[in-house]
């Protein structure tokens, strides 16, 4: 449900990824959510930023919103699909340039953007991103591969059970409420959907990409995250020439979510 202040925007594709917008006036931040969320994860960031900025919000395919019927699989079998989407949607927005926040999965969506056409984008913010998630050699990505394997394996077989133990996993404890809502988006999604965006997720691998961003980018991670480490903090300041690293002294995958003070203390000092 949309908030008194908060309107739909756009033609086709805003209104299939049901984009809205907060604030009338400053520079356009754009929020791209992670997995197993949708736009609503941002419900803590954006009101309070939309006070000096223009926030746009939207879901992202296969997220509970957008109708399973609308999710093409081959299309989002990368991220390049998602990357597609977001620069189209600045085009239909008619937006020239903006900054971009993207959790987890929307990262590397941002980055890919970026990379593609880095005159739209003035700043990045990637928040508990990953571009691997898969340990090798002379790189921690946090899971090794049997790991990812299994958690497939339990989303295909269970996918209720599945959401109980892996929402309790990335979710700090002591905040039933935000775990109840990171609970109850990744049931609204149909398992089968949840399950293919979770393999290109999970088995992925975009680091070859990140020398090659050139918009300056902040990194904000949470000193503890099961899904990803403080080696991938490390490495993506390593390799992105323009990237600086904020620590958010909470734990959990989704501290917009479970810290959102936190968080937006960092985005306050960093977008305006």
């Amino acid at each position: 449900m949309l908030s008194s202040v908060e309107r739909p925007i756009g033609g086709k594709l805003a209104a299939h990824l049901r984009a809205t917008m907060l604030g009338t006036a400053g520079e356009h931040i754009v929020f791209s959510h992670g997995f197993g969320t949708d736009k609503s994860a941002w419900s803590q960031i954006a009101p309070p930023l939309s006070l000096g900025a223009r926030c746009v919000l939207f879901d992202l395919p296969g997220a509970s919103p957008v109708l399973p019927v609308s999710f093409d699989e081959r299309r989002y079998r990368s991220i390049a699909g998602y990357a597609d989407d977001l620069l189209n949607l600045l085009d239909e927005l008619e937006i020239s340039r903006c900054t971009y926040v993207g959790h987890s999965v929307s990262g590397m969506v941002g980055v890919l953007a970026a990379i593609e056409a880095p005159e739209r984008f003035s700043k990045l913010v990637l928040l508990n991103a990953s571009p691997r998630y898969i340990n090798c050699p002379g790189y921690v990505g946090g899971f090794e591969t049997g790991e990812i394997d299994a958690l497939l394996e339990a989303m295909s077989s269970n996918y209720q059970a599945w959401v109980a133990g892996f929402s309790s996993l990335v979710m700090p404890a002591g905040l039933p409420s935000a775990l109840a809502d990171f609970s109850a988006g990744l049931l609204s999604m149909r398992p089968d959907v949840s399950t293919r965006i979770a393999r290109m997720i999970f088995q992925g691998d975009t680091r070859h990409i990140l020398p090659q961003l050139k918009v300056p980018t902040l990194l904000l991670q949470s000193r503890e995250d099961v899904a990803v480490p403080p080696e991938v903090a490390a490495y993506l300041l390593a390799k992105i020439p323009a990237a600086e690293l904020k620590w958010i002294d909470a734990a959990g995958h989704l501290p917009h979510m479970s810290a959102p003070d936190q968080v937006l203390e960092v985005l306050r000092g960093h977008l305006y």
